[in-house]
């Protein structure tokens, strides 16, 4: 969260958000996941965040957070060297539970099962009862089945997680790795171990409905939450002819017309996580600890790497754009700009000041009007809309607006890291100092809890 506010290579930051969402991992799957993340994070997605699709795809593939989320590290061929010991030791161990562990160990389709549906090829290439090979998209060729996705676990069973418990860094093992010849998408697969994989994950990671796939998700990430199929189109042929290359296709998607159309403009919705790195950016403030924003998320309903499922959060409007969301927000901007968010403080004179000397300007003596103006230049870069601005006048003083949202949303400083004081009994409790200027405190609340600034 804090490469997100003070990062600035923001185009990485916001790519980086995405495949994080995209490979979504789960960080209460189990005690491991919070200390496999930060890695996950730092060497495994960030560096790839604006390369290529198939090395990412192969790193998120080995990395220790999603093998483990997932379960692919104790996937176990049926046929394998392991699978045939683990009967054998099943029949000497005292323990029922480790006699029944030994018993169950065998093939897991978690992640061969995500792997096509999420990560590559996308659910609607899935062939079944209700969706047969002739309904599916041009782009999907003849689809896949449940057979593709146990033929994918066979071929990335041995890809498991060394010592998970203490190093947790990658390793194939052959022992546990099913033998023989392996169908994935009608292609066999030859005996090869790990090379099996990387032959699969090439063969999804190139294919033309992957490109779709994703192209479609970044189009409705940037551009609209029903972008326009020629612009899907384009950069799906840029995807397929770049093998992948991100820069290529955010290129080609930055250079179309359908994304600079008035049609599309602030025609996105914010996420929680955009709207508050978006407003902490906005006002400036200094971040001196993440957790209060941390602990923000939460209370906005995205925390981060909590979401549960697979498919990772919506960049749809229609979770995050309903009345109590709403209310959320503005009890959260109230708060942020009136230093009620612990360890986040602003400066509004100075914002305003800087704001101000580039027009000639002078904060401290400036009408509540002319103030109100800055702000939106400050916070918005473009003006808010009449009915928006009278509601900023009217309201920007009303006590009861701060109250409510410091009831509902404040964190103070005291409740950012509790062990703080047990750790350093020396260093004094911080206190949340009021606003230097509390009419622009005030109005810049309003602002960033108002409807245009929910808007990207």
């Amino acid at each position: 969260m804090l490469r997100d506010i003070y990062s600035e290579r923001q185009l990485e930051a916001v790519m980086t958000d995405f495949w994080l969402n995209h490979f979504n991992v789960y960080i209460k799957k189990n005690q491991n996941e919070p200390f496999l993340l930060p890695a996950y994070e730092r060497d495994v997605i960030r560096p790839h965040a604006l390369g290529r699709f198939e090395d990412l795809l192969v790193a998120t593939a080995k990395s220790p957070a999603m093998l483990m989320y997932l379960d692919n590290w104790q996937s176990i061929g049926p046929d394998s060297m392991a699978a045939r010991n683990g009967g054998r030791l099943a029949k000497f161990a005292q323990n029922p539970q480790v006699k029944q562990a030994l018993k169950d160990r065998g093939l897991n389709e978690n992640y061969a099962r995500e792997l096509m549906e999420l990560h590559t090829l996308g659910v609607q290439c899935e062939v079944s009862a209700d969706r047969p090979v002739s309904m599916l998209d041009k782009a999907c060729g003849r689809g896949y089945t449940q057979q593709d996705v146990t033929g994918v676990a066979e071929v990335l069973t041995g890809w498991t997680i060394d010592q998970p418990a203490r190093s947790g860094t990658y390793r194939f093992e052959e022992r546990r790795h099913e033998p023989g010849t392996k169908t994935v998408l009608g292609k066999k697969i030859g005996e090869g171990g790990e090379a099996e994989g990387l032959e699969v994950l090439h063969m999804l990671a190139t294919s033309p409905a992957t490109a779709r796939f994703i192209s479609m998700k970044l189009a409705v990430r940037f551009v609209s939450d029903t972008p326009p199929p020629a612009l899907v189109d384009r950069m799906a042929k840029a995807f397929v002819a770049s093998w992948g290359d991100m820069k290529t296709v955010l290129r080609t998607m930055f250079d179309s017309p359908e994304f600079w159309s008035p049609e599309v403009r602030r025609a996105k919705v914010k996420t929680p996580e955009e709207f508050v790195v978006s407003a902490v950016r906005a006002s400036g403030a200094e971040v001196t600890t993440a957790i209060p924003l941390y602990q923000a998320l939460e209370k906005l309903g995205m925390p981060l790497y909590g979401m549960q499922t697979p498919n990772g959060y919506s960049w749809m409007a229609e979770p995050w754009a309903n009345s109590g969301d709403l209310v959320n927000r503005l009890n959260f901007a109230v708060s942020l700009s009136n230093d009620r968010i612990g360890g986040v403080e602003t400066d509004w004179a100075r914002l305003l000041g800087a704001q101000g000397s580039a027009q000639g300007l002078v904060a401290t003596g400036d009408s509540a009007a002319a103030k109100e103006k800055k702000l939106e230049v400050a916070l918005l870069g473009q003006a808010v809309s009449d009915r928006t601005r009278e509601t900023v006048l009217a309201q920007f003083q009303d006590q009861t607006t701060q109250q409510q949202a410091e009831k509902s949303f404040g964190i103070r400083a005291n409740e950012q890291e509790p062990m703080a004081q047990v750790l350093n009994i020396s260093s004094p409790k911080q206190k949340v100092r009021p606003p230097l200027d509390r009419e622009a405190a005030g109005m810049a609340g309003l602002l960033l809890g108002s409807p245009e600034f929910q808007r990207r």
